[in-house]
């Protein structure tokens, strides 16, 4: 019997299989993009002052991510080994111009305080990695959950960062008022309670993601590297 006979009498894999849930789930926990690779580190101390910016960068790297390793896994049996980089920044940096146009078009103001950010994606280590380790050798389904997971790993990471950034640096949540009226001087702030604004300083943004990987560490002793 045929290679391909065989291969057309094999039973598919499930979507959602164990395999391809694994995939998502990883990069969620004990394969995070930032936290365990170590990628994509520089916008998460950049962007993070408010929830806002984190949500949209995250939102902009999931859509990159996600189509890129769909469009690269439809393609990788047409392109050379030779100028695969070269393909792979054309493919990111189309999709990182339309990222760019919809926020400039839809959220100015976002936008702008995300500058050059944005563009940035184009080197982000996450994408560039997922396209060449991931996308340029499975079929596209497996590619897109990748992307999937390891979106949204990056994503609730620079959220999470956010959070505590905006909080404790401004007492807001996603611009809403949490500790009361600054100005006003109501809530906690009339019982003396200050804003830290050395949490909106990039130093604490590395300090805090530099707490989540103690305590995801302290946690899966796994990952805790031996010497």
């Amino acid at each position: 019997m045929s290679e391909v006979a065989k291969e057309a009498k094999a039973p598919r894999e499930p979507l959602f299989s164990k395999k391809n849930k694994k995939l998502v789930t990883d990069p969620l926990t004990d394969n995070n993009p930032v936290t365990i690779q170590v990628l994509g580190i520089c916008s998460a101390l950049a962007i993070t002052v408010q929830v806002e910016q984190g949500v949209v960068m995250g939102g902009a790297v999931l859509f990159v991510l996600v189509l890129g390793n769909l469009i690269i896994s439809l393609m990788r049996s047409l392109i050379p080994s030779r100028i695969r980089i070269i393909v792979q920044l054309v493919v990111v940096a189309a999709l990182v111009i339309i990222v760019n146009e919809v926020l400039k078009a839809f959220l100015p103001d976002v936008s702008e305080k995300l500058s050059v950010f944005v563009g940035l994606i184009i080197t982000n280590c996450i994408i560039m990695g997922r396209f060449e380790a991931f996308a340029m050798a499975n079929k596209p389904w497996p590619s897109i959950m990748d992307a999937v997971g390891n979106g949204f790993g990056y994503a609730g990471l620079l959220i999470l960062v956010a959070v505590f950034r905006e909080l404790f640096g401004s007492g807001t949540l996603y611009g809403f008022p949490i500790f009361g009226d600054y100005i006003e001087g109501n809530g906690l702030y009339s019982l003396g309670y200050v804003n830290n604004n050395m949490m909106i300083l990039p130093p604490m943004a590395l300090i805090i993601v530099g707490v989540i990987i103690w305590v995801q560490r302290s946690r899966n002793k796994s990952l805790i590297e031996e010497h």
